[in-house]
């Protein structure tokens, strides 16, 4: 640089011409955009090599050979921790992403309760738009239960910060406990395990209802955008995460037989989902005081046979009483892992009633409970529904404590 100064220096110094002082001026107009262009690099270079330090968390060095030394890390506070372990279930049962359906169409793996539901493009891909009171359920073939003993469901929904000065509003995920699915459940009461309703909007408070009339409420503060919903029940513990952290852990909750959504306004635009997925298997039950046998492999065990009173009929009828699905959970359980054991499905009644009543009435309660237990995913070959009617009482028929004893249901294995 100090060389090609003085050559300069020298030249126009010497220079006495109008032609050279051109000449010399086209040199030093070279000379000097050549140097900016040197100088601007320079800078350029600096500036990513800073840049690129920064994105990558580092500090930038104050030159080229001198490193300044980093600030002592800040004093770390106290925090509170909490689990978020959940894992979907390891085999799926019933899953939706949305994506190959039409829009303005009804979506097709789904049965509709009421209102108006349908396929709409939002935020760039499909989604499933519930509104005018709308409730739909997944459309499952098999009639009557299927949801396991454990189970996952997981969901997206749109959250709103704020939309048209919209107030209370939410979007109800609901857990019904009855066999049949041909009735919209309700938003609570006996005929549900367990309610959830989140908001959509950002003034609405989030709450759940659980075994018919236990309430909770949790605080979630959502941004606007996609959010992920998971539920994890195992036997009887029931948890809910948004976006993997938990906010709700209940111990004890009724079994759970089927599902649905609701959304109890009508708004349009408002209440998207997508991604449903439910599966087989949940979060590890935690449970200090757990037997290693269930009562109901304890029992078979032991005597070969399984005795209940608690699958329960309508009076004079072979309609099971929706807390009868509990019972008969269990029994399918330890069924599906005895696949290749075999069973006679006896029903027993009191003799309350004529022989001509009772026998058939037995036979075809008998017959219920295996559909109930096919149902919940039970190889019927390894079934076979027999009614005893009162021919075989336990106990004294005279008294209503004999009677409820004698009106039972033995699973004999063969």
């Amino acid at each position: 640089m100090k060389k090609l100064l003085t050559v300069l220096t020298v030249a126009l110094l010497c220079s006495s011409s109008v032609s050279a002082q051109g000449w010399l001026n086209k040199i030093k107009d070279k000379t000097v955009n050549k140097v900016k262009d040197k100088i601007e690099k320079k800078i350029d270079d600096t500036i990513d090599k800073e840049t690129d330090a920064l994105l990558d968390g580092k500090k930038p060095a104050a030159n080229e050979s001198t490193t300044t030394a980093e600030a002592p890390a800040a004093e770390k506070a106290p925090g509170v921790a909490t689990t978020t372990d959940f894992k979907r279930g390891s085999v799926v049962l019933f899953e939706d992403d949305i994506k190959a359906e039409k829009v303005g169409e009804f979506p097709s793996k789904w049965d509709l309760f009421g209102g108006t539901v349908e396929v709409k493009k939002f935020d760039n891909a499909n989604a499933i738009e519930i509104t005018d009171n709308g409730a739909i359920t997944p459309l499952i073939k098999e009639p009557g239960a299927y949801l396991p003993e454990e189970f996952t469901i997981e969901y997206d929904f749109y959250y709103w910060k704020e939309k048209d000065n919209i107030g209370l509003n939410d979007f109800k995920l609901i857990l019904a406990n009855t066999n049949s699915r041909k009735d919209y459940p309700g938003e609570g009461g006996g005929s549900t395990s367990f309610v959830m309703k989140h908001s959509v909007c950002a003034d609405a408070e989030h709450g759940y209802e659980y075994n018919a009339d236990r309430t909770g409420k949790f605080e979630y503060k959502f941004t606007q955008g996609w959010h992920h919903v998971a539920l994890s029940f195992n036997k009887r513990a029931l948890k809910v995460y948004f976006d993997g952290n938990r906010v709700v852990n209940l111990p004890n909750v009724n079994q759970p037989t089927w599902f649905c959504f609701q959304v109890p306004f009508e708004y349009h635009n408002l209440t998207f989902i997508r991604n449903i997925v439910v599966a087989k298997g949940a979060v590890e039950l935690y449970d200090r005081n757990a037997q290693d046998m269930s009562a109901v492999e304890k029992a078979i065990k032991e005597t070969g046979k399984f005795v209940t009173n608690n699958i329960l009929f309508d009076t004079g009828k072979a309609t099971l009483k929706q807390e009868s699905m509990i019972e008969i959970m269990k029994v399918a359980d330890y069924m599906k892992k005895n696949p290749t054991a075999r069973f006679e499905v006896q029903g027993h009644t009191d003799n309350q009633g004529s022989d001509k009543i009772n026998d058939p009435l037995s036979q075809q309660r008998a017959e219920a409970i295996v559909k109930a237990l096919e149902g919940l995913g039970v190889d019927g070959f390894n079934l076979k529904a027999v009614g005893k009617g009162s021919h075989e009482p336990v106990a004294d028929n005279n008294t209503e404590a004999g009677r409820a004893q004698n009106r039972r249901v033995v699973f004999v294995k063969k």
